[in-house]
């Protein structure tokens, strides 16, 4: 195996291993995935906290179908709600409510409590954690 096979492979166990605690988590305390939680963090860091379907499905790479899928049980929820653009009547621009923002800013917090669990058991990944989230965000562009 190839030093390259190694690195994805390292990469994408390392991923599935963190995204299942989060999941669970983020599930057992707020009652969403880390893919919705993506959606919020996502449309809660944009501007007035409105998006795009296209803006949101770009952020979280996503198609804009799969995040009006994604975004259809949310409304339902009153976490999320969809205004027509001022611009364009035909466009559809997601925004988080105020339960939304509540939901938002719990599910950080039990992010950054996880997190801080997985980095108290690796020292070595917490001492490099600004490093490596500088070089993981190279590998995503």
């Amino acid at each position: 195996m190839s030093s390259q096979q190694e690195l994805a492979l390292a990469f994408a166990g390392a991923w599935n291993r963190l995204e299942r605690r989060l999941d669970h988590s983020l599930g057992a305390i707020r009652g969403i995935s880390l893919a919705e939680y993506r959606l919020l963090r996502a449309l809660g860091d944009a501007p007035g906290s409105q998006a795009s379907r296209v803006d949101l499905a770009q952020a979280v790479g996503l198609t804009p179908s799969g995040v009006t899928r994604a975004l259809r049980p949310m409304e339902k929820l009153g976490i999320v709600s969809t205004v027509r653009s001022k611009r364009d009547a035909r466009l559809a621009i997601a925004a988080l409510t105020p339960a939304g923002r509540e939901i938002l800013d719990d599910a950080s917090g039990v992010v950054d409590d996880t997190m801080k669990a997985v980095l108290k058991r690796t020292p070595q990944v917490a001492m490099h954690a600004d490093a490596m989230t500088e070089l993981l965000g190279e590998i995503g562009r």
